[in-house]
């Protein structure tokens, strides 16, 4: 897969593939499809892990010789060495997940720098949903209240705090919609927040 192709597919996935290394030793937790890691091993040399659940996930990555491992990102990530990758990639997963804090402490150990990605829930049409008094729906939220696999609900300024709490340094932090950067208003007007992070220098 080369960039054309990712960026048409998924422009969020060009977006932030720009900022992983050619090279690097990479962990993408959750990597769905493995979309991500097929670019990253094709186009930027890069090589390493997806960590994924689903069934239909995992054999569509193992077709796209995706080297997968079949565990719920609950468990954590023990198997892995302190600082075992150049970059984790937590992309559009993290809100799926009942225990995020311990989570995202695991992705700091183990990886030199994490990129995280996850729904903005300060999105304005979010939040004129929710002044309607319906729970939002919208591209970077597309599911009803009812089945919806996301459990957790945070805006830019959210996970900021968090990852100040759990002892990471944000390095870079970009709003974007459909795949372009916002820099106006970017906690009203971004879909979708991402986050670059390492951990705090004493």
């Amino acid at each position: 897969m080369n960039f054309a192709e990712l960026n048409q597919l998924r422009p969020d996935l060009a977006f932030i593939a720009d900022w992983v290394q050619a090279g690097s030793q990479v962990l993408d937790v959750g990597c769905g499809d493995g979309v991500m890691l097929d670019y990253l091993q094709t186009d930027k040399q890069c090589s390493g892990y997806g960590i994924e659940i689903a069934d239909d996930k995992v054999l569509a990555s193992a077709k796209r010789h995706v080297s997968v491992i079949q565990q719920d990102m609950e468990h954590g990530l023990g198997m892995f060495n302190d600082n075992a990758f150049d970059t984790v990639l937590c992309l559009s997963s993290l809100q799926m997940m009942k225990h995020v804090e311990p989570l995202l402490r695991d992705i700091a150990r183990v990886g030199r720098e994490a990129i995280v990605s996850f729904p903005n829930f300060g999105y304005w049409p979010h939040r004129t949903a929710l002044l309607l008094g319906k729970m939002p729906v919208s591209k970077s939220l597309p599911y009803q209240w009812y089945d919806t696999p996301n459990v957790r609900c945070a805006t830019i300024y959210d996970f900021a705090d968090l990852a100040n709490e759990v002892g990471l340094e944000v390095m870079q932090c970009v709003a974007l919609h459909e795949g372009q950067p916002i820099h106006v208003l970017p906690n009203w007007r971004g879909s979708l927040a991402v986050f670059r992070l390492r951990k705090k220098t004493s």
